[in-house]
């Protein structure tokens, strides 16, 4: 679940969950040009208050870090191509799903306000329902290119699971929103499943290798795809 609902929250909740449980393709609930909406999704279960290898801090801070690092990419392109909308909407997730900045055209004072109040790491890994939650966003964002970026530690152990989620996410958007997931401390074998839904997992063993891993997903493939195809709908490649 999504924390601190707004009134009515039960009723469209409801409806989103038909809505996922339906076999009918996902449709856009606004008109949709020219940019690109990114939903980052960030592990704050209790392991992310490990240390990673070779540093002395909390793997929520390395990832809060690399996480704001990535955003220059951001300021670059938004610089080159001021016609180019890029939306970004923050969530975290333990045993359930906060949103933490709801989606919205890039801020670089907002984006770094929302990583600052990222909770304190805590309970379990809800991969799968993070993945569900942060989708019904990129339908609201008025964009043609979606994409869902997960940074987590570990398993799924609460909720559905990201193989299926993943894989739901992707027959019903035809393909239309890429899932890309960077494996922090962790086995990328884990999510191996993202091969069948056309989309990558790279793996981070220390804090350098997140950062880099990050900057090869986020502005390597996310921003440099968004921005040359972005001129043509999905499906006009």
């Amino acid at each position: 679940m999504i924390v601190a609902c707004q009134p009515n929250s039960r009723n469209r909740a409801a409806a989103g969950r038909d809505a996922f449980e339906s076999s009918a393709p996902y449709q856009s609930e606004v008109e949709e040009g020219l940019g690109a909406a990114v939903a980052i999704l960030v592990d704050t279960s209790g392991s992310m208050n490990g240390q990673v290898p070779g540093d002395s801090r909390p793997k929520f801070v390395v990832a809060r870090e690399a996480l704001e690092a990535m955003f220059d990419a951001t300021d670059a392109l938004v610089a080159k191509r001021p016609d180019f909308s890029v939306k970004v909407g923050i969530y975290s997730f333990s045993s359930n799903v906060s949103t933490v900045l709801p989606m919205r055209s890039f801020d670089r004072a907002a984006v770094r306000d929302a990583l600052t109040r990222l909770p304190r790491p805590g309970g379990g890994t809800a991969i799968g329902e993070a993945m569900r939650a942060a989708r019904p966003a990129l339908y609201r964002a008025g964009v043609f290119r979606k994409y869902l970026l997960v940074v987590t530690d570990g398993e799924n152990t609460s909720g559905r699971s990201p193989d299926e989620v993943a894989r739901e996410i992707f027959l019903k958007s035809e393909r239309g929103v890429q899932i890309y997931f960077v494996a922090f401390d962790t086995s990328a074998d884990r999510f191996a499943f993202l091969k069948d839904v056309d989309g990558d997992v790279i793996a981070a063993g220390s804090g350098a290798e997140l950062r880099t891993a990050l900057d090869e997903i986020y502005r390597g493939r996310i921003l440099a795809e968004a921005a040359t195809l972005g001129e043509r709908e999905p499906g006009q490649r």
